[in-house]
C-alpha cells in the first residue's frame, strides 16, 4: 500500500510517552508517577512498561503476576501497561514504541534518573544493537516531579520499604503503602505474592493483629461496623482536621480531607461527628476551641 505525503506527516507527528520500571511491588509512589505521566502525555499514546528480572530479594513478584497486580492497583491505567514477554529492557521498549511508527517518544521517570536514562536513550538512537533498531526524530526525559519509587533507598514509600513489610509479615504497614484503590483482599492477595516470591512460608496471623488487642473493643466493635460507615463525617484527633469516611479497611478507614486529599488513618486516630437534636455536631465545639487555641 502507497502511503500519500499526509500519511507521512502525520506518522513524524506521532509521539509516546512511556515509562519503564520494576514496580515490585507496586506503590502510591508509583501511582504518582503514572499519574504524571497520563497527564504530561494529553492526547498522545502513552504506555507503562515492566522489567522482567525475578529474583527472591528486590524482585520476588514474577512478570505476569506483577502485571496483574499493577493493573488492579491502578485501573485507570490498566490499559495502558504492556505485556509483552520481548520487551525485556528500556531499549526493547523503545524499539518497540519506533516500529509502531512513534518518530518522537518522551520518557516520564522519577526525578533522580532523568540524566541516567537521557543518556542511555541517546547513546543508541540510530544504532543497530543487540535490542534492535530505533532513530527517532527526538528523545525526551521529562521527570514525574518525585523520586523513583523502585529505588532503593529509605525515604518515602519505596518498593524496598514494601518488601521489607513483607518479610517481617508486617501487614498493616505494607497495606498503609498501597494504593486507596486497593481493597483489602486485593492487598493481602499482593502480600502473600510478595511474600511467596520471597520463599517465605505462608502465616495466616500477620503482625496487624498486634496492632490493637485481639479484645479490644473498639476493634470488635469496628469489625461488627459499629464505629464507621461510608459517608460518616470524622475529625482526625491529633490534627482536628475533618472528612469523610469513603473507605473501610481490615483496622483503618480512609479519610476525604477535601478534593484532592485522602488519607488513612488508624480506627482509633479518627472520631465519629455525633448529629444532636439542634443538628450541632456535638464535639465539634471542643474541636473549634482547641484551634482557636492553637493560633492564638
Amino acid at each position: 500500500m502507497i502511503h500519500s505525503f499526509k500519511n507521512y506527516l502525520i506518522e513524524e507527528d506521532k509521539v509516546a510517552y512511556f515509562t519503564f520500571g520494576r514496580m515490585n511491588p507496586p506503590t502510591v509512589g508509583h501511582e504518582k508517577l503514572l499519574d504524571a505521566l497520563a497527564k504530561q502525555s494529553g492526547k498522545n499514546d502513552y504506555f507503562v512498561f515492566l522489567s522482567q528480572t525475578q529474583e527472591k530479594k528486590k524482585n520476588p513478584l514474577d512478570y505476569n503476576t506483577k502485571v496483574k497486580h499493577v493493573r488492579k492497583m491502578f485501573p485507570r491505567h490498566a490499559r495502558r501497561v504492556m505485556i509483552n514477554k520481548s520487551i525485556r529492557t528500556v531499549f526493547d521498549a523503545a524499539t518497540f514504541l519506533y516500529d509502531k511508527g512513534y518518530r518522537s517518544v518522551v520518557m516520564v521517570v522519577g526525578s533522580d534518573r532523568t540524566r541516567e536514562f537521557q543518556t542511555l536513550l541517546n547513546k543508541y538512537n540510530g544504532s543497530k544493537a543487540q535490542h534492535g533498531f530505533y532513530n527517532f526524530e527526538s528523545i525526551a526525559i521529562a521527570s514525574a516531579g518525585t523520586r523513583d519509587p523502585d529505588d532503593e533507598g529509605v525515604s518515602g514509600m519505596s518498593a524496598s520499604k514494601l518488601r521489607g513489610f513483607a518479610s517481617d509479615n508486617d501487614f498493616a504497614s505494607f497495606s498503609q503503602g498501597l494504593s486507596s484503590s486497593m481493597n483489602n483482599k486485593d492487598a493481602k492477595k499482593l502480600f502473600m505474592d510478595v511474600r511467596d516470591g520471597m520463599g517465605l512460608k505462608e502465616e495466616t496471623v500477620f503482625k496487624r493483629h498486634i496492632e490493637l488487642e485481639p479484645v479490644s473493643d473498639i476493634r470488635e466493635d469496628f469489625v461488627k461496623g459499629k464505629l464507621f460507615d461510608l459517608g460518616d463525617t470524622v475529625i482526625v484527633k491529633k490534627s482536628d482536621e475533618m472528612g469523610t469516611v469513603v473507605h473501610l479497611g481490615t483496622n483503618y478507614v480512609v479519610v476525604q480531607l477535601d478534593e484532592d486529599t485522602t488519607v488513612r488513618k488508624w480506627i482509633d486516630d479518627i472520631q465519629r461527628v455525633e448529629i444532636v437534636e439542634n443538628n450541632t455536631p456535638n464535639n465539634l465545639s471542643k474541636v473549634l476551641k482547641r484551634r482557636s487555641k492553637r493560633y492564638k
